[in-house]
């Protein structure tokens, strides 16, 4: 399965992109990414186009810097739910451990490890990724923000021994040394940052010891495996699609790296099909949609993937058993008791069609 990053991973590359003169909400259009979606930080996307976006992007503002610049831009909040329990670990060693053990709940490429020896600390940082492509931008993305993490716990003068890119050294320099200082090397054997080991052992100023077990409570009720199943990973990519009108079993397939017939055999086995977790995945948004006035009811055809507002009220009668704007109407957004849920009925209605 080809892996998945968190829509956070773009955190302000529209406004980085515009600031450069160049169009975001094409380039991302031309990469199968949906502008609108990125409001929703928590949500999933192809970690492949996100890569293909950022080389994109800079080509066309001619800045080699690109993804230096969006680290820059991003914030420790960025990185979702585990940046609450990182701000209350006693010291910067038990922070990057936990950062480096649960990559995989905001960045599915990403592959770090810290070492010690010699009293230096590394920290490598690699992408994996399912075929070769050229990753220059979003590596550099990735070592920027971990640096800048790094900073945050041992303060703004910080400065690491080396910071080194396997990549070969762009025409101007100025960026990386502006952020960096002057220990960046290029063409190295590995993507890291050097530093001494006894950083590691710095007390963490952000912590509160009487936050930490409710912080670390709070992460182990959110906290996810690794082994995240096909049928999650299907629902996450439905509802990126879904506002594209591109939201089709092959587009999934695709962005999975698998064919699909693999991804049908994988739902079969979690007794569902495409079709019950696309109507499932619909009626749950559409509940969410529906009861919020501020949204028209064609905007929220298209951004439940119909081709037109008919389409959508003619499914929304089926599945609910009464129109949008009476549904709306009723305030709540509840059924009558003893009604049956209605994205639970489409499932099955949908599951006994196909």
């Amino acid at each position: 399965m080809k892996p998945l990053v968190r829509n956070a991973t773009l955190s302000n590359y529209v406004e980085l992109s515009q600031s450069l003169g160049i169009d975001p909400r094409a380039l991302m259009k031309r990469v199968g990414l949906d502008p609108a979606g990125l409001a929703v930080q928590d949500r999933w996307i192809s970690g492949e186009a996100v890569i293909q976006l950022l080389e994109l992007s800079a080509a066309a503002a001619h800045r080699e810097d690109f993804g230096l610049l969006l680290a820059e831009r991003r914030r420790f909040s960025t990185l979702g739910p585990i940046s609450l329990v990182l701000r209350e670990e006693p010291d910067v060693r038990s922070a990057v451990e936990l950062l480096v053990r649960h990559e995989h709940m905001y960045n599915e490429m990403l592959h770090s490890r810290l070492s010690e020896a010699n009293g230096l600390a590394t920290l490598k940082v690699n992408l994996e990724l399912a075929e070769a492509m050229a990753a220059r931008q979003a590596t550099e993305l990735a070592m920027g923000a971990f640096h800048q993490v790094l900073r945050t716990f041992l303060g703004a003068r910080w400065q690491a021994l080396s910071v080194c890119f396997t990549h070969s050294a762009p025409a101007d320099q100025a960026t990386h040394r502006r952020i960096f200082g002057p220990v960046v090397e290029f063409d190295s054997e590995f993507n890291g940052i050097v530093f001494y080991g006894s950083d590691l052992n710095i007390p963490n100023p952000m912590s509160d010891p009487l936050l930490r077990t409710y912080a670390r409570q709070f992460f182990e009720s959110i906290a996810v495996s690794r082994d995240t199943t096909v049928l999650d990973r299907v629902r996450d990519l439905i509802e990126v699609l879904l506002p594209t009108g591109r939201c089709s079993i092959e587009q999934v397939a695709g962005s999975l790296g698998v064919d699909r017939r693999t991804v049908h055999r994988h739902l079969a086995a979690s007794g569902e099909t495409f079709s019950s977790v696309l109507n499932a995945t619909r009626a749950q948004l559409a509940e969410q949609l529906v009861t919020n006035p501020r949204r028209s009811l064609t905007d929220i055809s298209g951004l439940l993937g119909f081709s037109a507002p008919s389409a959508f009220s003619r499914w929304f009668r089926e599945q609910f058993g009464c129109s949008a704007r009476e549904w709306r109407a009723r305030g709540t957004g509840q059924r009558p008791s003893g009604e049956e849920r209605p994205a639970a009925a489409g499932r099955r209605r949908t599951a006994g069609r196909a």
